[in-house]
């Protein structure tokens, strides 16, 4: 008996959400087939939510070709890296009390619904040794990029004496690996942001050092415009700046370049359970991205209202045949 997690979806994901989920995932598979690229943009705290025990497998076997990610993913899948033993769970969230998540902050542990990640061996452990790699640009009159800092840290073997999960895990340690493009919009709200932000005020940093948001609008520009001969597809989990960002870089090429054979993107699914109300980007249906120019009315277009960090190593685990 074939009992794969593949067999299995296709067997008994038939109506409504779960067939929305198989459409979604066939899709995705026709995209690449078709010798076409993947953006996945993550949102929330799937980093958190541990996605790179799957996503790490997709940038392994080539089924992304460039990440947009909050600032938040993009360290916590670090921290998870270096400091897992120490997150406690804390299953029973919904009936904690304002006192109860004071004795929280006062332990060092930052909530993150029921996961709660510890300041010192998580934030702390980083700040050291990234901003050593902060300092050495800067002083050298060098600029990069919020991931590219990360890459170099990952990539320096500082962190390898604080490991606590199996490399192979970690989706950023397999970006790093592959050198894959990733834009971080609004990367400053993040902790490591914040961070870089009071080395700043301090005078310790330059703000320069670090790439600004514009500029990685014009790289994902530039990115958009050498990969786009078989299409882009756009493959959302969750809401937020990382989905708006990387989709708006359509109609800037189209409409304010004016470069009128910029294709749009060429398949688009958000996994969501944001619901459709007056003025919910996040919520959207993906029809309404046509009139904003980011999506042809031929575009493949699937949405899931559902848990991203149900649907999403779901989806992932079918594309890669498990």
């Amino acid at each position: 008996m074939n009992n794969t997690i593949r067999t299995f979806i296709e067997n008994h994901f038939l109506h409504f959400n779960a067939a929305a989920l198989v459409d979604a995932a066939k899709g995705y598979e026709k995209q690449l087939e078709n010798g076409g690229k993947m953006l996945v943009s993550l949102a929330g705290a799937m980093s958190t939510a541990e996605i790179g025990k799957i996503f790490a497998e997709m940038i392994r076997q080539n089924k992304v070709q460039i990440i947009s990610c909050t600032g938040a993913n993009l360290e916590e899948d670090i921290m998870n890296l270096v400091a897992h033993s120490h997150y406690e769970r804390v299953p029973h969230y919904r009936d904690l009390t304002p006192q109860d998540e004071w004795n929280l902050l006062e332990r060092g542990l930052n909530r993150v619904t029921d996961t709660c990640i510890p300041e010192e061996e998580a934030f702390r452990r980083l700040q050291k040794h990234i901003f050593k790699i902060w300092k050495d640009a800067d002083e050298k009159g060098e600029r990069y990029f919020p991931h590219e800092f990360m890459y170099k840290m990952l990539l320096s073997g500082v962190l390898e004496e604080y490991y606590e999960i199996d490399l192979k895990n970690s989706w950023m340690y397999a970006a790093a690996e592959a050198n894959l493009p990733i834009v971080v919009p609004g990367w400053e709200d993040s902790t490591m942001g914040n961070i870089f932000a009071s080395y700043v005020m301090k005078g310790e940093l330059k703000a320069s050092t670090m790439k600004s948001g514009i500029e990685y609008m014009t790289f994902l520009a530039d990115w958009y415009t050498a990969n786009s001969e078989n299409g882009i597809g756009f493959f959302q989990i969750g809401g937020g700046i990382a989905g708006d960002f990387p989709i708006c870089v359509v109609p800037m090429l189209y409409q304010d370049l004016e470069r009128t054979d910029t294709p749009f993107w060429s398949y688009f699914c958000q996994i969501s359970d944001s619901t459709t109300s007056y003025g919910s980007y996040s919520g959207a249906v993906p029809n309404e991205k046509i009139t904003w120019g980011k999506l042809d009315i031929d575009t493949p277009k699937f949405i899931v209202e559902s848990d991203a960090t149900i649907v999403a190593p779901l989806i992932f685990a079918y594309l890669l045949g498990q």
